[in-house]
């Protein structure tokens, strides 16, 4: 549910800020898949993935549309990745975002922390009912991991829900580390769900553990939860992030659910 694939000079410009600890990270962030793009393709085939995103996400108006051509033209060179398109709050965001939906884009991405905007941006409130009413899934990194951002947390984006309450809104890494705000305002909106990328992981919980009282929320949502992976750019490797799930001890029914079940049903497949 959470994969980045990028235009070449973006994804150096990430690798680069991992490789520098970034002022935001503030601690050493290896690039395990440090490949060309075709051995990173072969790399994740081969983990049994059926399906994947390329997320992308601007950090300044004008990026956004560029971006989207970009992985338009990716998704149809590579069958397996979902068309994911990006947005960002600037005049004409709601015209390119409605061309992406007619050209058949599957997934959203929105990410507020690198954005550093206000999800709820009056610029933004037809993007995000234009994606409502086309009941098609935006994953958003809105919680405070890895550093907080002038609009991370929970209140921003609960404003957006609150306008529009059948977005299909994934939350990246579960909301860390504001989980529990989180898991809240899942209970609260039915099309709310969330992604696992990075949870859980002996990297994450060195520093933003999942509190284990709310591992039964997990449980009870299990519906809704989605494996997320950030493959390439973790410090770790891919079967680390599944083995952390089990490590939960929910049960195969969930991890059936999580790992493949959810987002196909979420996304139609």
């Amino acid at each position: 549910m959470h994969t980045h694939f990028m235009p070449e000079r973006v994804m150096a410009k990430v690798w680069a800020y991992f490789d520098a600890a970034g002022p935001l990270v503030g601690r050493e962030w290896p690039i395990t898949y440090r490949y060309e793009e075709k051995d990173r393709l072969a790399v994740l085939r081969g983990f049994g993935v059926r399906a994947f995103t390329s997320m992308i996400y601007p950090h300044k108006a004008g990026m956004a549309r560029w971006l989207n051509g970009w992985a338009a033209d990716f998704a149809a060179r590579t069958p397996d990745c979902l068309r994911t398109a990006t947005f960002f709050p600037e005049d004409g965001a709601a015209a390119y975002v409605r061309d992406e939906l007619a050209g058949g884009a599957r997934i959203f991405k929105a990410h507020v922390q690198v954005g550093g905007y206000d999800p709820a941006d009056e610029r933004l409130d037809e993007v995000w009912g234009l994606i409502e009413d086309a009941g098609v899934p935006v994953v958003t990194h809105c919680g405070s991991g890895p550093a907080p951002g002038k609009h991370t947390g929970p209140e921003p984006i609960a404003r957006v829900l609150a306008r529009h309450p059948r977005l299909r809104l994934v939350v990246a890494h579960l909301g860390m580390p504001e989980y529990t705000d989180f898991l809240d305002l899942a209970e609260r909106y039915e099309h709310v769900h969330l992604d696992t990328t990075m949870t859980f992981t002996d990297f994450a919980e060195r520093t933003a553990p999942f509190p284990r009282q709310e591992r039964g929320r997990l449980a009870g949502l299990g519906d809704r939860i989605l494996f997320g992976s950030d493959f390439p750019n973790i410090p770790y490797g891919y079967a680390h992030a599944l083995e952390s799930l089990t490590r939960l001890e929910l049960g195969d029914d969930w991890l059936r659910g999580v790992c493949h079940g959810n987002a196909a049903r979420l996304l139609g497949r």
